[in-house]
């Protein structure tokens, strides 16, 4: 499904401080359903912060947003069962299985029996775990975790899903996979909004793009509108800065 002109989620002025630290200023973000949507930045430029707020994980200090014309806060439930998040932390239930950790988390959203144990075994063998269905999460590699994690995010069919960091230590086959289910997610109407720092992995996938440095909004808009006419990792490059002659501090490194 290609990007049209309903705006999925519609955040106004969100800011969050810790103490002195501004970990997000005033971010104004209209994402369109059907958008694959790229949240980059360096490390803390606030992407996390970001998608946590958005999410009703973290409520913010200033500002609003909107998941389908619903907002967020002050009552982040409402709009829990319309949106799935895959965390960049990955705090999962590791004493259960994979099967009984999707099982527990369907019946915990109230959907009926018969329809969390067929979403199970279909996202399970999706996702080329259904060898593993009987493993301890504790047991499970970093592609397994984020596959798992990511079949918990779809298990009630949300319209919006969230990823932080979904492709980060992941092998290249669990990264393919990842990447087919949410294509096949997004061209059956649903939105993806994912954050990286991995450019080439934004370039290949999304259709729009927003920079975060120091948590404010650098540049925003369409894949081809924040390139300009570069690669996206050069464009990125301009957006935030880079230290002028690094390596010139390193004379002294010879073999």
């Amino acid at each position: 499904m290609e990007p049209g002109g309903a705006i999925v989620v519609d955040a106004r002025g969100l800011g969050k401080r810790y103490g002195q630290k501004v970990a997000v200023s005033a971010v104004d973000l209209a994402i369109p359903r059907g958008a694959f949507y790229g949240l980059v930045g360096p490390n803390g430029a606030g992407k996390t912060t970001l998608i946590r707020m958005m999410v009703g994980l973290l409520r913010p200090d200033s500002g609003t947003v909107a998941v389908l014309g619903q907002p967020v806060w002050p009552e982040p439930a409402g709009v829990k069962d319309r949106v799935g998040v895959l965390p960049d932390d990955l705090r999962l239930f590791e004493r259960l299985t994979g099967q009984e950790l999707l099982t527990y988390l369907g019946l915990l959203r109230d959907l009926p029996r018969d329809t969390v144990d067929e979403r199970t075994t279909a996202l399970l063998a999706t996702l080329g775990l259904t060898d593993d269905a009987s493993t301890l999460v504790a047991d499970y590699s970093t592609g397994m975790r984020k596959k798992v994690a990511l079949a918990a995010a779809l298990l009630h069919a949300p319209h919006v899903l969230f990823l932080d960091e979904p492709f980060e230590s992941v092998d290249p086959i669990s990264a393919r996979v990842i990447t087919e289910v949410l294509d096949t997610y997004r061209h059956r109407g649903g939105t993806v909004v994912f954050s990286s720092h991995v450019m080439d992995t934004v370039e290949r996938l999304c259709d729009h793009v927003t920079i975060l440095a120091a948590g404010a909004v650098v540049r925003s808009g369409t894949l081809d509108d924040v390139r300009g006419g570069k690669r996206l990792d050069d464009a990125f490059a301009d957006a935030v800065g880079t230290p002028l002659d690094a390596a010139g501090e390193l004379d002294w490194l010879r073999a």
